[in-house]
C-alpha cells in the first residue's frame, strides 16, 4: 500500500499552517491565543522540517525537529508562567491593555 502523498501536499498544509498562526498574531488581541498561533508557527516549520527529512530519504531533520520540540515544551512553560504573572498583576490577557513593560 502506497501513499500518494508528494512533498507539495506536506509543504502546503505546512503553509496554510504557518499562514493561519500568522492571522492569529496579527487579529487577535488576547495573549493565550497569540501564544498559540506561534506555537502553531512552530508547528507548521516542524512539519516542512520533516517532509523534506522524508522525501530526501535523510534522519537529519527528524532529529533537528526532535530537539526543538523539546525545546518548545521549555519555552511553553516560561511563556505561560509570563502570561499568569501578567494576569496577576494587570488581571487581564489583552494586549492593548498591556501597554507598557513598567509594572
Amino acid at each position: 500500500m502506497t501513499s500518494d502523498l508528494t512533498l507539495n501536499h506536506y509543504l502546503i498544509v505546512s503553509g496554510l499552517l504557518f499562514a493561519l498562526g500568522i492571522l492569529g498574531v496579527i487579529v487577535r488581541r488576547n495573549a493565550l491565543v497569540i501564544y498559540m498561533a506561534l506555537e502553531m508557527n512552530l508547528n507548521a516549520a516542524n512539519l516542512a522540517l520533516i517532509a523534506f527529512s522524508k522525501f530526501n530519504h535523510n534522519l537529519d531533520g527528524q532529529v533537528f525537529v526532535f530537539f526543538i520540540i523539546a525545546i518548545a515544551a521549555a519555552e511553553v512553560a516560561v511563556g505561560l508562567a509570563i502570561i499568569v504573572a501578567l494576569f496577576r498583576r494587570k488581571q487581564t490577557v489583552s494586549v492593548d491593555e498591556l501597554t507598557t513593560m513598567r509594572l
